[in-house]
């Protein structure tokens, strides 16, 4: 534990040697920056950078119905994925909304791992193991992996020397072998919308590893950038873009509930608002001239409150401010004009397509 019981990464001695800004975040004591949010964020957009996600939660599902389990429990259809393939899904309540998102790694056939986020952790590590019912096994593995994500163009020129075949992996796909000659799950996913490995390690391992990836040419990157970087692609963040309110269609993330693959944990739910069409829409928009409107702010349509920034920032890639927001599908159109209240001030601002950056294969 740390300064007034925050945890502690495995590479927390790491963020003090470089100087980070540590902060609170789900509990963890972690870098939000080293040299700078932009300069971070820019590195990873330009080369690659390098971040400590330690804090990420780890939950094993195995056993004779560890799939079938999964395929009720989640609504991506966990029966197409082969060893060594990861999707993207969800854990939805019979509601429909989102309990949490997750990655889930078929390590063999009734071998899964499934990666929550930090801030949810213990919920979901509840929430699998108390539906699981003792029909399959459920660990938390929390502590058996530290985690560092280096994300950008030049992520795999970095890592294959030290991870020979990486660059066979295509885009969540992962293997079980080794990077700098020690064990390592290495893992072709990350959330910046570069290309990039995920790197599951033994926490006796990762300061080793990290500093020989700094050595290498990757930057260090706090939790700062990582945050600019994914809202340029438009990926969800739990606790902003998707909450225990918020369906997928809502979202815009209908593309992981795969309705024909049979019944599942909120499908009725789903199907129902399919049917009725969702209430708002989840879009990205830019604002005009200057200011930049932050979660909470309210977005107005002739006066009336109408809808809520969900996540907002200066882009440091396209020097202007953008953010997402939910509106009425009405007003979800690109092009469509919306004002955003911040804080008493009227900011002008226009719907645009999503993801507001998409990297060159």
């Amino acid at each position: 534990m740390g300064s007034d019981n925050l945890e502690r990464t495995p590479l927390y001695a790491c963020h003090v040697e470089l100087g980070a800004r540590l902060v609170d975040f789900a509990g963890w004591e972690m870098p939000v920056q080293y040299t700078g949010v932009i300069e971070e964020h820019r590195a990873v957009r330009t080369a690659a950078g390098l971040f400590d996600v330690s804090h990420m939660g780890e939950v094993r599902v195995r056993g004779a119905g560890a799939e079938a389990f999964l395929q009720r429990l989640t609504p991506n259809d966990v029966a197409k994925l082969v060893p060594g393939r990861a999707h993207y899904s969800g854990l939805l309540t019979e509601e429909g909304t989102y309990v949490d998102d997750l990655l889930v790694y078929r390590l063999a056939a009734d071998d899964f791992l499934v990666v929550v986020n930090a801030s949810n952790a213990p919920r979901d590590f509840a929430w699998i193991a108390e539906r699981a019912g003792g029909e399959v096994e459920v660990t938390d593995e929390c502590d058996r992996w530290a985690l560092i994500a280096l994300q950008g163009p030049k992520a795999l020129e970095i890592l294959e020397p030290l991870a020979p075949g990486a660059s066979a992996l295509r885009y969540y796909g992962f293997r079980q072998g080794t990077v700098d000659g020690r064990p390592a799950l290495i893992s072709r996913t990350g959330y910046t919308g570069e290309d990039g490995f995920e790197l599951y390690v033994d926490p006796e391992h990762a300061v080793a590893l990290w500093r020989r990836l700094v050595d290498a040419g990757a930057a260090p990157a706090g939790l700062g950038a990582r945050d600019t970087l994914r809202l340029e692609a438009a990926m969800a963040l739990y606790g902003h873009e998707i909450d225990e309110k918020t369906t997928p269609w809502e979202a815009g993330l209908d593309w992981v509930v795969k309705l024909d693959k049979g019944d599942f944990s909120g499908r009725a739910a789903l199907v129902a608002q399919k049917e009725a069409g969702a209430p708002r829409r989840l879009v990205g928009f830019e604002v005009e001239g200057r200011g930049i409107a932050r979660q909470g702010h309210t977005v107005l349509a002739g006066g009336t409150a109408v809808g809520v920034v969900t996540s907002g920032t200066w882009s440091p890639t396209f020097e202007k401010a953008l953010g997402l927001a939910y509106v009425p599908p009405a007003l979800a159109a690109p092009g469509t004009a919306l004002t955003l209240d911040v804080r008493g001030k009227a900011l002008a601002a226009r719907v645009v397509p999503t993801p507001f950056y998409r990297r060159a294969k």
